[in-house]
């Protein structure tokens, strides 16, 4: 995996497990052999070949554009459990879907589309291994799991992958190119062992790729993946405030809040290098280029909501910066009473080993017994 999962002699991951679009010029015609049978029979034994291989060749082609089954890993149906939220949330298992990836968090959320088009959360799942650091991925093999927006495809689905079952991130993405980052083959998979994919759980990956399976049978041509490197809250944009990577993230940032106040994916494009968000239908951006002004305006709601954050994210950073320089300062003041406790306690140690210069103390000399009193003579009477 460029850079992602552990190295493998086959690229099975980058070409979706092996499976291929036919070549209608690759069909060859029949081998000339002599004539067998009657007329009839070899007509009708014609007619039957030809039907077969039709049917092969377009079972092929369709499989061009069309979901691939694969295994039997790949058909598990969705747990009964997972049925009965659907059907309790007012969902089904071929409704859209929409996935969240959060790093710091180790978290991985599948939303589905309910009744009414807003889409509610209907599981949660560990994220097994990720690896890299908090931050988007740059080049190929640093081993950095991908952070941004991405669209997921049946194309990028692999029921024949190694990981036991896969599907591909669809890194690098418009974003991605237009910055010249560069990687390949950045999945979700199962088998929980990552160098640059986000790993989960086989029992996991088969629920999320079921899934999607059914999302796709459904009708649906794409599912939204969300990848984050936290929670996008204040307080956590102010504990990494300084990050190398603010600036993306408070881009990425504008998708999340658009998610959270509709509870609707945005569509996303690129303008000017950066994220821009359900942007009008029809307009064409040039990544590189400046963003039209349509797509510079915010939703008043969105618009007061970021404002909002912005003046509290600085606020929470200035109280972050307070409080370090007070325990700075306390670090300090310990510090110094600490190294006075220590110079007190070596002076006092050399004054008392001065005291005896490093000899043992002589025992006092010992004084001779005092004569006994003499008695004084009786008086006479």
């Amino acid at each position: 995996m460029g850079g992602g999962v552990i190295a493998r002699s086959s690229q099975e991951d980058a070409n979706h497990g092996g499976i291929r679009c036919a070549n209608p010029r690759d069909v060859t015609g029949p081998v000339q052999r002599p004539p067998f049978g009657p007329p009839d029979l070899r007509k009708t034994l014609r007619s039957i070949a030809l039907v077969l291989s039709l049917a092969v060749l377009g079972g092929s082609l369709a499989s061009c554009g069309a979901f691939q089954t694969g295994n039997a890993r790949a058909n598990k149906p969705i747990p009964s459990a997972l049925q009965s939220k659907l059907s309790a949330m007012g969902s089904s298992a071929a409704a859209p879907m929409m996935i969240r990836i959060f790093k710091e968090s180790s978290e991985l959320e599948v939303w589905k589309q309910v009744n009414g088009g807003g889409y509610k959360l209907l599981k949660t799942y560990e994220v097994c291994a990720w690896s890299g650091e908090l931050g988007p991925k740059f080049r190929e093999g640093d081993r950095q799991a991908p952070e941004g927006f991405y669209t997921i495809t049946p194309g990028l689905m692999n029921p024949n992958s190694q990981y036991y079952l896969a599907f591909n991130t669809g890194f690098p993405n418009k974003f991605d190119r237009v910055h010249g980052r560069t990687g390949s083959d950045l999945m979700v998979h199962g088998d929980c062992s990552s160098r640059g994919c986000y790993a989960m759980t086989d029992e996991s990956i088969a629920e999320i790729y079921a899934l999607a399976r059914e999302t796709f049978k459904g009708g649906n041509a794409s599912f939204q993946l969300q990848i984050y490197p936290f929670r996008m809250s204040v307080a956590n944009l102010a504990k990494h405030a300084d990050s190398p990577h603010m600036s993306f993230w408070k881009d990425i940032k504008e998708g999340h809040d658009r998610f959270e106040l509709t509870k609707r994916p945005p569509s996303w494009d690129v303008c000017n290098k950066e994220y821009v968000f359900d942007v009008p239908a029809g307009m064409a951006l040039d990544a590189a280029g400046t963003c039209p002004v349509q797509v510079a305006q915010l939703p008043p709601e969105l618009a007061a909501k970021t404002a909002a954050d912005e003046a509290a994210l600085n606020r929470e950073i200035a109280a972050r910066a307070g409080r370090a320089a007070q325990a700075a300062a306390q670090a300090e003041r310990q510090a110094q009473l600490d190294a006075e406790a220590k110079a007190r306690g070596e002076a006092i140690g050399s004054f008392i080993g001065g005291l005896f210069d490093g000899q043992p103390a002589e025992a006092p000399a010992a004084q001779p017994d005092a004569p006994a009193p003499t008695p004084a003579p009786r008086p006479r009477a």
